[in-house]
């Protein structure tokens, strides 16, 4: 059974940084495309950053520059640094895993993913 358990949130002020984990479990045949997502209260949730198998990455217009997703296919690892931030990155911030190697274009769209972890909340104080 896939799991995905993120780490790594917490409350900073703005300027500040964090580097979220997410860690994978109970698949072992090969690494898949990983996205980080998003969701602010009251607000859909917005993919932010995906990776391939391989390191290809994409990222969110709004958060090019400041966040940079990673991973460790040894570990079964996904990170996201995020520098910078703002209180608008106020959000819980979820993992996803999508069931192929690459993420072909859809590594932001939330449909295209079909494991979930349960979140880490970041908040971003003035």
């Amino acid at each position: 059974q896939v799991q995905l358990v993120e780490s790594g949130g917490g409350s900073v002020q703005t300027g500040g940084s964090l580097r979220l984990s997410c860690q994978a479990s109970g698949y072992t045949d090969s690494s898949r495309c990983m996205g980080w997502f998003r969701q602010a209260p009251g607000k859909q949730r917005e993919g932010v950053a995906a990776i391939d198998n391989d390191g290809g990455t994409s990222y969110a217009d709004s958060v090019k520059g400041r966040f940079t997703v990673s991973r460790d296919n040894a570990k079964n690892t996904l990170y996201l640094q995020i520098n910078t931030l703002k209180p608008e990155d106020t959000a819980m911030y979820y993992c996803a895993l999508r069931w192929r190697l690459k993420c072909a274009g859809v590594g932001l769209w939330k449909a295209a993913y079909s494991y979930w972890g349960q979140g880490t909340q970041v908040t971003v104080s003035s």
